[in-house]
């Protein structure tokens, strides 16, 4: 990405390691004023190593680090102007609501009146008035959660680092709390970095999503450039294109003939990679067995139901085709252990050459 004065947050060429090891590989990021990013990723792709060295709490190896256009890479973590919410909270479990969310304030000298009164304000966004004097270990997850923002929020930061902050929450309380805190950035304005493994929570809540493969950032873009057109195998399989077959592509006219093994051929007027090609797609693109299914642009395997399951909304089915096995999700209720027509769209397909997969479980 390429980077501008105007920018909130501008990482350039950054580099980390832990000793011999490197963590982050040339990191470039360009953040504007006001704009909620997600960094999503597996463990130990480097997304939290990002989110500190950011923050100052990491030194970098190499590269820079801009805030509103402000060389910070050997500016302490306290200087740069940034809040930071940790995954843990970190909250003072001696300490009361007040306590906790005036602490920062009172690091900065802020007098005693203006802290009650900022703190005040601060709870009452949040809906924590009331519950000055409480001590955090008698709060409800949720509401630690809360006085944790509120204190990031109290010393009104430009920027605002959070690291897998609803990890702990229960999924009803992870669900509202993430549209709290969505609306409180939209609401004060200031720019946010939150760092997730979470899918549903970075495609609800980001404005752009940033995911990261092994210390490098393998695509940026809105939640749905990054859902709909993910740019690699990687990203396909890691937003949930989890299923694979192997295709075989030759031109054919004003377009492409597709065929897969098991399958009858296909003509398609798409854009393809021609030759060996290996396709990813989620288990809601398949259709089984459906009349008004189309054929044209459609691969259609014979296959055999063996697994049903119903998490609720729609049957979950695996399909086995031969030695393969793919997850499909479908309305209808099917009996197992018959045979049934898959049918996969083209269209729908995420089509890369199979020389670009690296490992993994490929069909």
């Amino acid at each position: 990405m390429t980077g501008s004065h105007s920018a909130a947050i501008e990482v350039s060429d950054l580099q980390v390691s832990y000793g011999s090891q490197r963590v982050l590989h040339g990191v470039n990021l360009s953040v504007a004023p006001g704009e909620f990013i997600a960094i999503l990723g597996s463990s130990g792709c480097g997304k939290t190593t990002l989110l500190r060295t950011i923050a100052g709490f990491q030194k970098a190896s190499g590269g820079a680090i801009r805030l509103f256009g402000r060389d910070v890479v050997n500016t302490p973590p306290e200087k740069r102007g940034i809040a930071m919410m940790f995954q843990s909270y970190a909250l003072w479990p001696h300490m009361t609501v007040l306590g906790n969310v005036g602490y920062g304030l009172r690091l900065r000298g802020v007098p005693r009146d203006e802290i009650r009164s900022r703190v005040a304000s601060v709870l009452k966004m949040l809906n924590l008035s009331g519950l000055e004097e409480r001590k955090v270990t008698n709060l409800s997850g949720g509401q630690r959660q809360r006085v944790a923002l509120g204190r990031a929020l109290a010393i009104e930061p430009e920027i605002l680092l959070l690291d897998e902050p609803l990890s702990n929450l229960d999924a009803k309380v992870r669900i509202q709390v993430r549209s709290e805190i969505k609306a409180l950035q939209k609401q004060l304005g200031f720019t946010a970095i939150q760092v997730t493994h979470d899918r549903e929570e970075a495609m609800t809540m980001a404005d752009r999503i940033v995911v990261m493969e092994a210390g490098r950032i393998a695509q940026v873009g809105s939640p749905e450039e990054v859902f709909d057109h993910p740019n690699s195998p990687f990203v396909a399989s890691f937003m949930g294109a989890e299923n694979t077959i192997a295709l075989d592509v030759r031109p054919s006219g004003a377009g492409v003939e597709v065929r897969a093994a098991g399958g009858s051929a296909t003509t398609w007027t798409g854009t393809a990679p021609v030759g060996g090609v290996t396709a990813y797609f989620r288990d809601d693109v398949a259709s089984l067995d459906d009349p008004n299914a189309r054929i044209e642009g459609s691969i259609v395997l014979p296959g055999t139901i063996t697994q049903r399951t119903y998490p609720g909304g729609h049957y979950r089915y695996v399909v086995a085709i031969d030695d393969r096995h793919f997850t499909v999700t479908d309305s209808a209720y099917h009996e197992l252990d018959r045979p049934v027509r898959l049918r996969l769209p083209l269209a729908s397909l995420h089509l890369f050459p199979t020389e670009m997969i690296k490992g993994g479980n490929h069909a």
